[in-house]
């Protein structure tokens, strides 16, 4: 590494700094983190067994609800790891080229789940509102098209700002990440380079799946309740509605745990940095760990084969 001006020239290795201003208690929130990071896994390792063994449930909804347990999955595994070694064996290095690669994978991750939360609401706004054409509009073709497209916009979004980072930005100020994980803003605050271009496609990302896929999904919500509304039978609004209640939760505890982090990251500068930290860390680790509890308690046929597959333990 050379030195310019005070400032370091293109750094080999980054320091990760965990939750500054909690160093001294890292080793104690990483223990609630673990465990939150193992109920995911099994949790959505089990909907994934019981979606690819039980026939009935490859249809649509449960098709996507696979999509998100693996993307969950692999959301929390390339992050957690690093994140308790942080916490509990101070391995606060990381290479460059490794940091830009962790930063890529969960901006990847976040972005196919946002997008697949979209085809989970499509889905149910086409079986409410037009249940005949169900079956024709959600082909297998179609199925494949948007896990295909979902992921290819995640990539196309996304690259561009690790691209930036790594051909635009030569000097830092310092090395040393005030996170516990190698977050976008985080990085682009240590240049000493001009960064106004990194921040506007930070944004221009954020806003181009986020508030593109938010607005789609409230709409089709927005449709789905107009039409229970309209259903002349208590048991049929009811019925209807209960099959989007898990979707909704998971919609709304994603997107207002992002937009929170979001803006007290960017807007909050009064607001003491450990809180923005533990903001960026509960927002990625949550949902994985609250999805498959949510689908779990409120999806009549996981629960059921969950049920059947704990009675056979048992007996």
């Amino acid at each position: 590494m050379l030195a310019f001006n005070g400032s370091v020239f293109m750094p080999s290795v980054l320091t990760l700094v965990g939750i500054p201003g909690l160093e001294s208690v890292q080793c104690w929130i990483g223990i609630p983190f673990c465990v939150m990071y193992i109920i995911a896994l099994m949790g959505n390792s089990l909907i994934l067994v019981i979606i690819k063994s039980e026939k009935s449930l490859h249809i649509p909804m449960y098709i996507f609800l696979a999509m998100l347990a693996a993307t969950d999955i692999a959301l929390n595994t390339c992050i957690l790891p690093k994140m308790l070694g942080i916490f509990w064996s101070h391995l606060t290095q990381i290479s460059f080229d490794a940091c830009l690669l962790q930063m890529e994978l969960i901006h990847l991750f976040q972005a196919t789940e946002s997008g697949i939360l979209l085809a989970m609401a499509l889905d149910r706004y086409v079986a409410i509102c037009n249940p005949l054409r169900h079956a024709t509009i959600f082909s297998q073709q179609l199925m494949t098209h948007f896990g295909l497209g979902v992921m290819l916009r995640a990539f196309i979004l996304t690259f561009p700002s690790i691209l930036l980072i790594k051909f635009h930005l030569k000097h830092y100020w310092t090395t040393v990440i005030s996170h516990s994980y190698c977050e976008h803003m985080a990085l682009v605050k240590l240049a000493a380079d001009d960064v106004r271009t990194n921040k506007i496609c930070g944004l221009f990302v954020a806003f181009a799946i986020l508030g593109f896929d938010i607005i789609f999904i409230t709409f089709s919500y927005v449709q789905i309740f107009i039409t229970v509304f309209q259903l002349p039978q208590k048991e049929a609004r009811l019925k209807a509605f209960n099959t989007c209640i898990a979707h909704i939760c998971v919609f709304l505890q994603f997107y207002l745990l992002a937009f929170f982090s979001f803006f007290t990251h960017r807007f909050g500068s009064h607001i003491p940095s450990y809180v923005h930290i533990l903001l960026s860390d509960l927002y990625l680790l949550v949902p994985p760990f609250l999805n498959p509890i949510v689908y779990g308690v409120k999806t009549k046929q996981i629960r059921e084969q969950v049920l059947k597959i704990l009675s056979k333990k048992t007996s």
